[in-house]
Parts: structure tokens; C-alpha cells; sequence
């Protein structure tokens, strides 16, 4: 079997909309509570926590008075919080990332998972039934295919919500082989140059919408310095905020159509060639 991932965008009621930055900011103080743990934990005995003790311990905190407000939300989405941090931290000792860091809540972005028990993930119609929130409309694209197995909410920094379903399907057939294999050379006047003298051209998204974007972030710019000078906080600043999801939005179509033309690119190559060579360059720094 393998997993095939789908994104929708959903489009939430009021209570809903509520409910999730709730359930965004249980979340958080539970990886956060349990980074802190794990910290101390260290320190005295040099020794993180396992998942066994911080499932234990997220019970306990369920259970104060102080902390009873945990039990509102989603339980398995609280229960993920601590197994990314687990994972955090795997992937630290094996030198993939950096040190977890604490979360924030002025990260503009802000996400939680949760699986799939019971059926209470689920399509019905053009609605999508999560678990807590119930029936969710959604901007259906595609049919899912394949067994639901958890789900990602997410906020995004131009303010709006989005769905990832991960799904259980049969492997892949393989494409029929061509026999053909090609070399492919990042560039920067043009955006790759393959093997057999074929030149794919630069799309320059951002450079496109420059002009734009430079009128835009200037008026977000203005509505920072006013905040500053009248010693308002930002998240209380209307102004500030509609222009920053503005802002927020148009580097959100950039991406977006980056992401089309490299699924597109990356669709045709692999259906021409069975083997594809390409360098290792820090593309970041081009």
C-alpha cells in the first residue's frame, strides 16, 4: 500500500472557525508544556520523556482544574502535538533539523492533526465531517481516493483555512518504460537546461506581480510605523492586519502558481525519461 495526500480549501462557520483557533492554541501549550518537560527532564536526570509519560501526564493535566479546559478540543489532535515532538526530536539526534523550538502565537500559520477513528473523517457531499468541528463545506477539486487515515487543518497567514487528507491506496502502477534518461542543469536566465539541448524558461512569478507586491508591502510598511508610534498592538490593529493577509495573499499565489509549473515540469519528465540525473546545489543561494 501507499499514501496519497489531497489539499482542499474549507470554508468554515463562525463557531467553527472558533472552535479550530481553539483547538490551534491547545495544541500549541501542549507541545510547548511538553518541550519544557522534556528540557528539564534532561537537565536533571540526562534523559528526554518517552511516550508513555507524556500520555500519562496529558491525562493528569486533563484532569486539573487549572488545565481542564484541554478537554474541549480534539483529544487525538492533542495527543499528535506531542508525537511531532517526538518526532522533533528524532529527527534532531539523527542531524536532519535544528533543536526544537518552542511554538508562537503570532506565527501566522498555525496548524493541528488528527486521525481518522470511527469514520469521523469522512466526504459527504460537499462537505467534509472533521472530528469536533462536524460538517465542514469544502472547494471539492478531486475525489479522494483510498482508506482517510488522519488530517491536517491549517490557517494560513492570508487568513484562510485549508484541509490536508492523507490517504491509504493500492501501490502505484509504474509507468511504461522509455528507455531514455537525462541529465538537467538549474540555471538562472533560464530555469533548467536538459541533456538533449532542451531549454525550459525561467517564469519569474515574483517578478511578474514586483510591482504589486512593492505597493502593497509599502502600505503595510506605513501601517507598522503608525502602530508603532501610537504604542498599539499589532493584532489589534484592523488596518494592519487587512493589509497583512492583502500582502499575505499575493505571495500566496506566487506559490501557488510556482508549485503548478514544478508539478507540471516534474509530471512531464518523469512520464519521458525513466532515469533523470540532476546536480546537488544549494538552489536557495542562486
Amino acid at each position: 500500500m501507499s499514501h496519497k495526500a489531497y489539499k482542499f480549501r474549507i470554508y468554515p462557520n463562525k463557531d467553527q472557525q472558533a472552535l479550530i483557533h481553539q483547538t490551534h492554541g491547545h495544541c500549541r501549550f501542549v507541545y510547548n508544556y511538553f518541550l519544557e518537560r522534556w528540557n528539564t527532564s534532561y537537565e536533571e536526570e540526562g534523559k528526554g520523556l518517552n511516550r508513555s509519560i507524556m500520555s500519562k501526564m496529558l491525562t493528569k493535566l486533563k484532569k486539573q482544574d487549572d488545565t481542564a479546559w484541554l478537554r474541549n478540543v480534539d483529544s487525538v489532535a492533542l495527543q499528535a502535538s506531542y508525537e511531532n515532538l517526538i518526532d522533533a526530536f528524532k529527527r534532531f539526534f539523527q542531524k536532519q533539523n535544528k533543536y526544537p523550538r518552542f511554538k508562537s502565537k503570532k506565527n501566522p500559520v498555525q496548524s493541528y492533526t488528527t486521525k481518522n477513528t470511527n469514520n469521523n473523517i469522512a466526504i459527504v457531499g460537499n462537505q467534509m465531517k472533521l472530528p469536533k468541528l462536524g460538517l465542514v463545506k469544502f472547494a471539492k477539486s478531486r475525489d479522494i481516493e483510498g482508506r482517510i487515515l488522519k488530517a491536517t487543518i491549517k490557517y494560513n497567514a492570508s487568513g484562510k483555512f485549508y484541509v490536508s487528507v492523507l490517504c491509504e491506496v493500492p501501490d502505484f502502477e509504474l509507468l511504461p518504460q522509455t528507455n531514455q534518461a537525462v541529465g538537467i542543469d538549474l540555471g538562472i536566465t533560464d530555469f533548467a537546461i536538459l541533456s538533449d539541448g532542451r531549454k525550459v524558461d525561467n517564469q519569474r512569478f515574483t517578478t511578474k506581480m514586483e510591482q504589486k507586491l512593492k505597493r502593497e508591502q509599502r502600505k503595510l510598511s506605513r501601517r507598522y510605523e503608525q502602530a508603532k508610534k501610537d504604542k498599539r498592538d499589532l493584532r489589534e490593529c484592523m488596518n494592519y492586519q487587512k493589509q497583512r493577509r492583502k500582502v499575505a495573499r499575493l505571495h500566496e499565489r506566487v506559490a501557488f502558481q510556482r508549485e503548478d509549473f514544478l508539478n507540471k515540469l516534474s509530471t512531464a519528465l518523469i512520464r519521458q525519461y525513466d532515469v533523470i540525473c540532476i546536480e546537488n546545489l544549494n538552489t536557495k543561494g542562486m
